[in-house]
């Protein structure tokens, strides 16, 4: 059986975070197994608090699952420290897995920085060298590049500042760009398109977390990235297609919306 590893936050409301990446894996019929780097007491409005693990947790997390169970791709999402992102680093530099999926979290839908700079630039010089796609949206990849991004063009002028020190596939989610849902795959100095069309009028809880965890899914199939990235594109669209009409602020996806119930009363 395929087997997916994700590391990241626990959202209690189950919108975002493991929660989200869990029930994303198994809409796609592979294993999945978790290394928590945080908890948070967040719902659909907003975070309200967030309890870090200690990086030696997080550590024999990884270890157990490693020298037990074989994975087919890795989704790393939210690390709230630079020894939490050392730690990861380190564990990824032991065991050596492929396909590794890195969804940089690092700005707040507020735009608040979650990671200091220290954090940050120990995920750009530690993480990042260790990964084969980072997916980071507008705000994200400016921290990155450390230029503004407010068209497809300077999107472009992004990824080319990233590619500078990051030799791996970057993808630019350009949900939040003004007149433009496209996202940028730029892969060995190609710049790859994918049209994408807004659905509805609102932010959704959890779509980037979904978005990777459906990549690195598709990744552990033997898809090439290309092909990767769209398929994920597409289930992430069905995934948003059916509001969920759950909590008050930005209502999370319904992964479960391709699964089809054999079950008999």
């Amino acid at each position: 059986m395929k087997t997916v590893l994700t590391i990241a936050g626990s959202d209690c409301s189950g919108g975002a975070g493991v929660q989200a990446d869990i029930k994303t894996i198994t809409a796609h019929k592979i294993y999945a197994a978790s290394v928590i780097t945080a908890l948070t007491a967040q719902n659909t409005q907003k975070v309200f608090e967030v309890t870090e693990m200690s990086p030696e947790f997080v550590g024999k997390q990884l270890d157990a699952v490693f020298t037990d169970i074989y994975t087919d791709a890795i989704k790393i999402g939210m690390m709230a420290s630079a020894d939490i992102i050392q730690v990861i680093a380190d564990k990824l530099t032991s065991y050596k897995p492929t396909n590794i999926v890195l969804d940089p979290v690092m700005i707040a839908s507020s735009g608040r920085k979650l990671l200091c700079d220290e954090a940050i630039e120990t995920l750009k010089n530690k993480l990042m060298p260790k990964v084969d796609l980072i997916t980071p949206n507008i705000k994200e990849a400016e921290v990155l590049s450390g230029i503004q991004v407010r068209s497809t063009i300077d999107m472009i002028k992004a990824a080319e500042k990233i590619s500078a020190y990051f030799k791996g596939n970057i993808l630019i989610k350009g949900g939040h760009l003004m007149g433009s849902a496209d996202d940028l795959l730029y892969s060995s100095g190609e710049s790859i398109w994918f049209k994408g069309t807004r659905i509805g009028n609102t932010d959704r809880h959890g779509t980037g977390c979904t978005l990777s965890s459906a990549i690195a899914c598709n990744l552990a199939n033997n898809l090439t990235l290309k092909n990767a990235v769209r398929s994920a594109k597409s289930y992430v669209r069905g995934a948003l297609a059916t509001d969920t009409h759950l909590g008050q602020g930005c209502s999370p996806l319904d992964h479960s919306y391709a699964i089809v119930s054999s079950f008999e009363e």
